[in-house]
């Protein structure tokens, strides 16, 4: 049975939790002078006025989140949070309707990056702070934030996170749920204040150093220039974003062994070897080819250069950040193609990435050379292992399940934007650059478009499919089986 008064108290928490967010672009806007503030401070009060509302009215709720709670509680909750974080653009005025300010809130919430605003650097600090905000919030998700909290309200929050973070690995940074979400934000944090620090010291201003910083650490890619991270000439700034990328799409259980300097098991991990060696192979073949498709344009960039857009534009679609420093679709149809394949492939497991996830690649191309061998083989016992590790035959075929249903939401919603009259090429970079969560795509959503142009049929399919995506599309799935719904 269904625990409603649990669901909605909890769903206060967190509407009270974002209107606090909300609170945090206020000192911007009233430095800058951006006139901003009242709208912003009102969205607060709202959010907060009703969360305590709806959290003190719900009374005998019991502690107990029961797992299907958990899928209700993230999918609705997700939901909420999206609806309400367009107060502060629909408030302001900066995006007046509802389609769009909730198409760039759901971008920004599910850390996708792709925008409505055709001029960025024309909006106001404190709503280009909120912006960037929620793409931090999405990163982690707030669901974890609120697990780590939930013992002091007397609320459990197990199936919480089991919600919020499906995939097929089960590292734990410590035994208990509450300390693991706790860890993870302390390291979240960490890395993102380094990394304003960094980029401050790199050049830019405070202002620009932290909301980038904020949407470097979430994979997200929202920036406040037109030109996304192009604006920004310093090599310096380029490289450190770079490395804060690759660390952005390593699994946080193996960021916080390199950071208790257990460097032999970092290594050790199957996904991390494989996720680090498969960047170094992109950038190689990268490198080399634009180095020499510049060298026969005569353009006179130099292999550096080469070797620093190839690097950042394949950390930033392997990661699905999405910042740009140079037009990918504007190098060569292959490189083009492969910039589009990495749009499916995603960066760790536990991770702030979006995407299919490096694991799951990993298990499935185990498996299928396994297969070969159990081919010739058919009365040998031929085990996967990942880690040193048999993995278990239920989570092969969540994998391939998982495999499967990512390539039919593709198809589907490939079809549906055609269906809309949108291009081939349009179409599939559209979808595939949301589901992946990755923000710029190719065709007429590529890196120097946005999705402004599109109708209000398509933002609302990209949206959905940006949630899909975002949640690793079983959380949102399961609830339209009728499985769910029946009481045993």
């Amino acid at each position: 049975m269904i625990n409603t008064k649990q669901i909605l108290r909890i769903h206060g928490v967190l509407l009270a939790l974002l209107g606090g967010m909300m609170l945090l672009p206020l000192p911007f806007s009233l430095y800058f002078g951006s006139g901003d503030h009242l709208p912003i401070l009102g969205s607060a009060m709202i959010c907060i006025a009703l969360g305590t509302l709806i959290f003190f009215s719900v009374r005998n709720a019991g502690k107990k989140v029961a797992r299907r709670d958990g899928f209700l509680i993230v999918a609705t909750g997700w939901l909420s949070m999206v609806t309400f974080g367009t107060l502060p653009y629909l408030l302001s005025g900066a995006i007046p309707t509802f389609t769009d300010a909730f198409f760039e809130t759901m971008s920004g919430m599910t850390t996708t990056g792709a925008s409505i605003l055709t001029d960025i650097e024309a909006q106001p600090e404190g709503i280009l702070f909120w912006r960037s905000l929620t793409q931090w919030i999405g990163g982690m998700g707030i669901i974890v934030l609120t697990v780590a909290i939930f013992p002091l309200l007397g609320i459990g929050g197990v199936e919480l996170f089991t919600a919020e973070a499906p995939g097929p690995t089960s590292d734990k940074i410590h035994p208990r749920i509450q300390e693991t979400a706790k860890r993870l934000w302390l390291i979240y944090v960490g890395l993102t204040v380094l990394l304003a620090v960094l980029l401050k010291l790199a050049g830019m201003t405070f202002y620009e150093a932290v909301n980038h910083a904020l949407t470097t650490m979430a994979t997200g890619g929202f920036s406040t220039r037109n030109a996304s991270i192009a604006a920004f000439e310093s090599p310096l700034v380029h490289y450190i974003i770079i490395v804060f990328m690759f660390i952005a799409g390593v699994n946080y259980s193996i960021t916080y062994l390199a950071l208790r300097r257990r460097f032999k098991k970092v290594w050790s991990n199957d996904e991390f070897r494989g996720y680090a060696l498969f960047v170094l192979f992109c950038v190689i073949v990268f490198t080399v080819s634009v180095y020499f498709i510049n060298s026969q344009s005569d353009s006179g960039a130099t292999f550096e250069k080469a070797f620093r857009d190839s690097a950042f534009q394949v950390l930033s679609l392997l990661t699905t950040t999405g910042y740009v420093t140079a037009d990918y679709t504007s190098w060569a149809p292959a490189l083009t193609m492969f910039c589009f394949i990495l749009l499916f492939v995603g960066a760790s497991a536990g991770s702030t990435a979006g995407g299919i996830k490096f694991i799951r690649h990993l298990v499935f191309v185990k498996n299928s050379f396994l297969e070969f061998k159990r081919l010739v083989h058919p009365r040998a016992i031929v085990p996967l292992k990942i880690n040193g590790e048999m993995v278990a035959g239920k989570i092969i075929t969540h994998v391939i399940i998982f495999l499967l249903l990512y390539l039919m939401v593709f198809l589907f919603g490939s079809i549906f934007m055609s269906l809309l009259g949108y291009d081939f090429e349009t179409s599939v970079g559209a979808v595939a650059t949301s589901l992946g969560n990755v923000g710029p795509g190719i065709g007429k959503v590529g890196p120097v478009d946005n999705f402004a142009w599109l109708s209000p049929s398509a933002k609302w399919g990209l949206s959905v499919l940006m949630l899909l995506g975002r949640l690793e599309l079983f959380t949102i799935l399961v609830l339209l089986t009728p499985y769910f719904w029946r009481s045993n």
